[in-house]
């Protein structure tokens, strides 16, 4: 990866965009660590499969390249959705839209109130989103990202073949 050539790994945007290294050091989880399907990936059973993550956002919503380009992946749905055909239009795309993409605003206004994030956490829904769970500061606490990852997961199994607008009940472990 050629953004990886010109910087191994980096936090951007507030700590909002994190880029992951190549290697683990200390509490940052590399890239090859944290692609390593038992680390968090096999929580989802068959839905984060065949895809290598590289960055996240501030809650923690992931960055993917797939055979046929770049991709998110929503950790509450457990979904890819396309977001560019290659690293550059990724990087272009994050410019344009940062304050969506990396979620910005939330984590600036959560940081002016709580304090920073530290290296190897991201910023979790007290109330998960997918359930209507607000993105502001109050609904939102620190968490390591790979515990951030498995409980979501949890979330992602059980409405995974509920119909949009559905009714559900969910489980929290």
């Amino acid at each position: 990866m050629n953004l990886l050539n010109k910087r191994n790994g980096f936090y951007g945007f507030e700590s909002a965009l994190h880029v992951f290294s190549v290697e683990t050091d200390g509490e940052e989880i590399g890239l090859i660590d944290w692609n390593d399907n038992s680390l968090w990936i096999d929580c989802y059973d068959d839905l984060a499969r065949n895809a290598i993550f590289f960055a996240e956002d501030v809650f923690g919503g992931q960055f993917c390249i797939k055979k046929d380009g770049i991709y998110t992946f929503d950790p509450e749905t457990g979904s890819f959705d396309y977001l560019a055909p290659d690293i550059n239009e990724w990087c272009k795309n994050i410019l344009e839209d940062y304050q969506v993409l990396t979620g910005y605003p939330l984590a600036n206004a959560w940081q002016k109130k709580y304090g920073s994030i530290p290296a190897g956490y991201r910023l979790a829904p007290k109330i998960p989103f997918v359930v209507g769970g607000k993105y502001e500061p109050d609904n939102l606490y620190l968490e390591k990202s790979t515990v951030a990852m498995k409980a979501r997961a949890h979330i992602a199994l059980q409405i995974r073949d509920v119909p949009d607008g559905s009714n559900i009940q969910l489980t929290l472990k």
